[in-house]
């Protein structure tokens, strides 16, 4: 599934951390701001390494897309929508 997951992290550190983690998971697509193509076990597991860097004040949000919606997504500008690999390298 096409999930965009945004942050905002108070802490230098725990920002760099959490965009590290976010990076091996999906495409950063603007400075906070990630779009990633995965299973729902990869976001519940995604989810658990997250709710560990996460502090009171901070917040990250997860926003489902579907297939239609992802289809209809505009950019103004530079960049292009994350599409899923459709092959593999081992």
């Amino acid at each position: 599934m096409f999930i965009l997951i945004s942050y905002d992290i108070a802490d230098d550190k725990q920002r760099t951390k959490i965009a590290k983690l976010l990076e091996a998971h999906g495409s950063r697509v603007q400075y906070s701001v990630f779009e990633c193509n995965l299973t729902e076990t990869q976001l519940s597991l995604l989810k658990t390494k997250l709710a560990k860097r996460v502090a009171v004040e901070d917040s990250i949000r997860f926003y489902r897309l579907c297939k239609e919606c992802t289809k209809r997504i505009d950019i103004l500008g530079t960049g292009k929508v994350t599409v899923e690999r459709q092959y593999y390298i081992v």
